[in-house]
C-alpha cells in the first residue's frame, strides 16, 4: 500500500496545475504552512532586506536599521540544501518553495506589497519569482508605494575587466579564474540593470564604489563584542611559530593558490603554524580566529569584508591586499584609518619573517582593530548609510 500511495502522490503532482498544488497535495500544504511569509513588526517605517543575506549581511542590516526611529526591519533569504555556513536570518526560505510552490509565491509577494514600506533587493535577485524581471519587480513596489533600493556585495557588480585593468594581480587576467566570462556577463548585466531602475544603489564594501557609480557605502556590520570575547590568547606573545589560518570562501579568488608555496615553506621552517580553513560553520568561526595570531584575508581583489572586520574584531593581525584607493576611501567616509597590513602575495613571505621578528609592534597594529571595528563596521554606520533612503 505505501508504493501505491507514493505512485498515486506523485502521479498527483505531475497532473495537478500548481496554482492549485499548494491547497490540495499535503507536501506542499505542510511546506505552505511551515515556510510561512516574510513580516515585519509594527513602525511607520517598515524594511525588508532580500533575499540573499550574504555572509549574514541581510540580518545584520535589518538590526542596524532598527537603532534609527520608528523603523521595523525583517531579513529574508532562500537557503538551499547545500548551505553549510548557516548565517542568521528573520525568515529562511527553502529554495524548493521558490522553485515549486506557486502559492507560497502568491502570498509571499501579498505579504511584501502590504507589510513593507521600504525594500533593500540584494544582487538583482527578484523576491518571489524563479526567474521574475528584476525592473518589472522594482515598478510593481513603487506603484504599491513602496520605496526600493539596490544593493550589491561583490561579484554580483565587481566588472571582471574594469578590475583586471586596475589590479596587476587580479584573479580576471587572461583566463586565469575559468569563471570569468560568467561574472563579467553577470556584473554587466547589473550595471544596466541598476541604471534602467533609477533607483538608490548601497554597495556592501568601498572598493565597489568604483563599479557603482553613486553608489552609498553600507559598511558591512559584525558583532564586535561576540569577536572580542572570542580571543582566547594574546596576539604574537612568546617565540614560538606564528598562528597563522586562513579561511578561503572562493579559494581561486582570493589567491590562495598564490601563497601556497610560501606558507608551506613558513610552515616547514617553523615560523608559521599555518591551517587553511574550509566550511567552517559560521558560530565556531570566533573561536577558530579568536586562537590565531595572525590572518590572512585575500591577495588578488584589493578589497576587504566581513571576514577581516571579524578577525579585527578579535584583536587579530590582519594581513591581505587593501588598494590604496580602498584605503582611501575608508579615510575620507569613517575619518579612519583601516588597520590592515599590506601584503600582496610575492610580498607575503618578507612580510610574516618581519612579523615573526618583530612582534611587539604588530601587535600594536592589532591592538588598533577592535576600536576601527566599533567605530565603523559595528552598525551605526550603516544605520546613518540608509537613513536618507529610510527619511524619504
Amino acid at each position: 500500500m505505501p508504493d501505491i500511495a507514493a505512485r498515486a502522490y506523485r502521479f498527483a503532482q505531475r497532473v495537478v496545475p500548481d496554482a492549485v498544488a499548494g491547497y490540495v497535495l499535503p507536501g506542499h500544504v505542510r511546506q505552505f504552512q511551515q515556510t510561512g511569509v516574510t513580516a515585519v513588526g509594527d513602525a511607520r517605517r517598515r524594511l525588508l532586506i532580500a533575499p540573499v543575506n550574504s555572509a549574514g549581511q541581510g540580518y545584520a542590516w535589518a538590526r542596524a536599521s532598527e537603532r534609527l526611529s520608528d523603523v521595523a526591519a525583517a531579513s529574508a533569504m532562500f537557503r538551499g540544501g547545500d548551505d553549510v555556513f548557516g548565517f542568521t536570518a528573520d525568515h529562511l526560505i527553502p529554495a524548493t518553495a521558490l522553485i515549486g510552490n506557486d502559492r507560497w509565491r502568491r502570498a509571499q509577494r501579498r505579504g511584501i506589497l502590504r507589510g513593507f514600506t521600504h525594500v533593500l533587493i540584494e544582487s538583482g535577485r527578484h523576491l518571489f519569482e524563479i526567474d521574475g524581471d528584476p525592473i518589472a519587480l522594482v515598478r510593481e513596489l513603487q506603484a504599491a508605494g513602496i520605496r526600493v533600493a539596490f544593493v550589491w556585495h561583490g561579484s554580483d557588480i565587481r566588472l571582471p575587466s574594469a578590475h583586471a585593468a586596475r589590479e596587476v594581480d587580479s584573479p580576471f587576467h587572461g583566463d586565469a579564474y575559468p569563471g570569468t566570462s560568467v561574472l563579467e556577463e553577470i556584473a554587466a548585466s547589473h550595471a544596466r540593470l541598476a541604471e534602467s531602475a533609477g533607483i538608490p544603489v548601497f554597495v556592501s564594501t568601498p572598493d565597489l564604489l568604483s563599479y557603482a557609480p553613486g553608489a552609498t557605502w553600507l559598511p558591512v556590520v559584525v558583532d564586535p563584542r561576540r569577536w572580542a570575547d572570542a580571543a582566547s590568547r594574546p596576539v604574537l606573545t612568546g617565540d614560538g611559530p606564528l598562528r597563522v589560518v586562513h579561511a578561503p570562501s572562493r579559494a581561486s579568488l582570493k589567491g590562495s593558490h598564490a601563497i601556497a608555496d610560501t606558507m608551506r615553506r613558513l610552515h616547514d621552517e617553523g615560523i608559521v603554524e599555518y591551517t587553511e580553513l574550509h566550511g567552517i560553520p559560521a558560530e565556531r568561526m570566533p573561536e577558530v580566529v579568536g586562537s590565531a595570531d595572525v590572518v590572512l584575508d585575500q591577495f588578488l581583489a584589493g578589497a576587504y569584508g566581513v571576514a577581516v572586520c571579524e578577525a579585527l574584531a578579535a584583536g587579530r593581525l590582519v594581513v591581505s591586499h587593501v588598494a590604496d584607493d580602498t584605503r582611501e576611501a575608508v579615510r575620507r567616509l569613517s575619518g579612519r584609518t583601516l588597520p590592515v597590513v599590506q601584503s600582496r602575495a610575492s610580498e607575503l613571505e618578507g612580510v610574516l619573517r618581519e612579523v615573526a621578528a618583530e612582534r611587539a609592534r604588530f601587535a600594536a597594529t592589532a591592538a588598533e582593530g577592535p576600536a576601527f571595528v566599533r567605530v565603523v563596521h559595528d552598525g551605526t554606520m550603516s544605520a546613518e548609510a540608509l537613513r536618507p533612503f529610510l527619511d524619504s
